[in-house]
């Protein structure tokens, strides 16, 4: 760095107002954030070049950094407060440790960001959570830095203890560090604490930071979250242990002795007060609390850490929206994931248009003003859910059980068993982890436990992990289990009423990300199913799922316009196979399914068998997502890539159709001929 850079960075320590570092765009006059210059950012490309930094410089880069996040990702979307939060944390890990040969795990990546930053990676935020560009989440594709690439929460410690566990055992371990970064939220998951079983029963070498920020969306709850709100207030005990030693020190004869007995009593007073015990006495090394904001203090601890010969917790306390005062004042989730937002003011730009994930809340407000039996359970995503509404006028009737989709099930099966009707409501991605309890518990006892899937299908922008592509295969195969996929907001309010009134069943309702589309009537119903568009007779039978409605009606528009005979349903219900469908079936050529899941073992897969149990020989073509993890891209953008827009499976159909037809006509050639 030259002289007149540091000279240039003492000039803008020197502007700053007594009382700590400066705060990232404060709204100045006229609205508009004032300009802080860059002295430090662009000189960090590696870990390697944060070392040779002061205390001074530091604090003037975690503000620069502050800046750089709010300004970058207010222009695309992401996860803006966890950042904010971690920075001091993110500087203290790197200039502790020796990525990538210390390995730095981050359970869940919402807070991954700084360490991008950190690590070379600056330049990409123009196009973060873009087709093509920077991922909103650790990527093995982008870094050797990035071990681990998740989004599910409560991974990190289960990846760190297989990792120390290999390196031990090629002897690899001595020098090297692996360290595993998760959230006071997160360490509610299940997998967290089947990890932490596990490490805190070996003396293998690992470092357990917990980024303590009260909140996951919203405050933490339960048992855990009480216990970590119990141990913040140890340094206010060790405070007033000092505070005491100075004042007996100046106090004659009695004044060191009263000292001696009142030290001799820290550890029972404290853990009466903090009992931090319960991870001591699981085997786990206790460093903590300490201040996450404070640089120097969290590299104490993780030096002190990193020295220790067994597994050590490192408890930081954080702020979600760090120096931002938009994120550190809502009260909603401090920021947590943000679309494109005014910098200045933390508002968004574009009107907010109708969600799906709203008609969900506004429906449930009804469904529990006339049914008192109904409740809500979220994992930890009131507000992301739609649950919040509920919560709000119904609070008793509303249950968050923390990062725990297994215990949600289970309890929600519990309460049906006590004659309530729960809901429970998480993302489509997220259903995966609870697959066992669905099947054994819910789907065994017949429990009549409503299921709604948010997120389903395909979600774009935050990547793979994200895309609900899973729910409609892995569900075809629990027995007795019912499942809708309304294609608008009308349909989800209908399919959610009928899903509730269901007591001797599992049910699901799923939907997808973002804007509600216009609603698509029927023309006609046949049994359950909705007719959705009908050019001629005998050609094709569009079976469209859930939010593909539209596109299969699009799709009939273009196979009209070619002559091609053309019916598009709804079947709402997609499990079990209503019959309606067999029957349109056998009046048609050829069955074309498209749908917003996996292709395998998906509607399309069900559909197929159930003309095949039934004896019908119309064939069968399947559309949907393919088989693989998909990149991070907008919806559109993924949809066009995996071949599902409507002129794209419009030109399908029509080659399947002309080839159909060719064949009959060589039918119908060959057996003239025989006459």
């Amino acid at each position: 760095m030259s002289s007149q850079q540091r000279n240039n960075c003492g000039a803008e320590r020197a502007r700053r107002p007594a009382g700590g570092s400066p705060r990232c765009l404060p709204t100045g006059a006229g609205g508009q954030p004032p300009y802080t210059e860059t002295v430090y950012l662009e000189a960090i490309n590696e870990p390697g070049d944060l070392q040779s930094l002061d205390d001074a410089a530091l604090e003037q880069l975690a503000a620069e950094i502050r800046e750089f996040l709010v300004d970058k990702v207010s222009r695309t979307g992401g996860h803006l407060g966890p950042n904010l939060g971690v920075v001091e944390l993110t500087l203290a890990l790197h200039r502790v440790f020796d990525s990538p040969r210390d390995a730095i795990l981050w359970d869940t990546g919402h807070q991954a960001y700084v360490h991008k930053i950190v690590t070379g990676r600056r330049a990409g935020f123009d196009t973060l959570r873009q087709q093509g560009g920077l991922s909103g989440y650790p990527s093995r594709a982008e870094s050797e830095h990035d071990w681990i690439e998740n989004s599910h929460a409560s991974t990190a410690l289960a990846y760190a203890d297989g990792l120390a566990k290999a390196w031990e055992a090629r002897g690899m371990l001595s020098g090297r560090h692996v360290v595993a970064v998760i959230g006071d939220g997160a360490l509610t998951g299940g997998m967290a604490w089947e990890a932490l079983n596990n490490i805190a029963g070996s003396d293998r070498p690992m470092v357990i930071v917990v980024n303590d920020n009260e909140r996951s969306y919203d405050p933490t709850v339960g048992g855990l979250a009480n216990h970590l709100a119990t141990l913040r207030t140890t340094k206010g005990y060790e405070r007033f242990l000092e505070w005491g030693r100075r004042v007996l020190d100046r106090t004659p004869v009695v004044g060191r002795p009263a000292f001696e007995t009142l030290h001799g009593l820290k550890k029972g007073v404290k853990d009466v007060v903090a009992p931090q015990g319960m991870f001591e006495d699981l085997g786990l090394k206790y460093l903590g609390p300490v201040p996450g904001h404070d640089r120097v203090a969290v590299e104490q601890a993780l030096r002190r850490a990193k020295r220790y010969p067994g597994p050590v917790l490192v408890h930081v306390l954080t702020q979600k929206g760090r120096g931002y005062p938009p994120a550190e004042q809502d009260e909603a989730d401090r920021f947590h994931g943000v679309g494109v937002i005014d910098p200045a003011t933390g508002r968004p730009t574009g009107k907010a248009a109708t969600s799906w994930t709203s008609v969900f809340s506004e429906e449930m407000c009804d469904i529990a003003a006339q049914r008192p039996d109904v409740v809500a359970i979220t994992a930890a995503m009131l507000g992301p859910t739609g649950l919040a509404s509920m919560k709000q006028t119904y609070p008793e009737r509303v249950f968050d059980v923390g990062i725990a989709e297994q215990h949600a099930v289970t309890s929600a099966v519990g309460m049906a068993m006590g004659g309530l009707h729960p809901v429970v409501a998480v993302y489509a991605t997220f259903l995966n982890r609870a697959f066992d309890q669905v099947l054994m518990d819910a789907a065994l006892h017949k429990a009549g436990v409503t299921i709604v899937l948010d997120r389903a299908g395909v979600t774009g922008d935050d990547g793979a992990s994200h895309n609900g592509m899973w729910d409609m295969s892995i569900l075809q195969v629990v027995p007795g289990l019912r499942l809708a996929a309304p294609r608008d907001g009308a349909a989800l309010r209908q399919s959610l009423r009928e899903a509730v009134a269901v007591g001797d069943a599992p049910t699901v309702v799923r939907f997808p990300k973002g804007a509600l589309p216009a609603d698509i009537p029927a023309v006609r119903s046949v049994g359950g199913v909705d007719v959705l568009a009908e050019h001629g007779t005998s050609g094709v039978l569009i079976v469209a799922v859930g939010s593909m409605a539209g596109i299969g009606v699009d799709v009939a528009q273009r196979l009209s316009a070619q002559d091609i005979g053309v019916t598009v349903v709804d079947p709402r219900w997609v499990k079990p196979v209503p019959a309606e469908i067999v029957a349109l079936a056998r009046e048609h050529r050829l069955v074309v399914t498209i749908e917003d899941n996996g292709v395998v073992g998906g509607v399309g897969s069900a559909i197929a068998g159930a003309l095949s149990a039934a004896g019908c020989s119309v064939p069968v073509r399947s559309l949907g997502i393919p088989q693989r993890f998909l990149d991070h891209a907008s919806r559109a953008q993924t949809l066009n890539e995996i071949g599902l827009t409507a002129q794209q499976i419009g030109h399908q159909v029509i080659g399947w159709m002309t080839a159909a037809s060719e064949s009959l006509d060589v039918t119908v050639a060959l057996d003239e001929t025989a006459e």
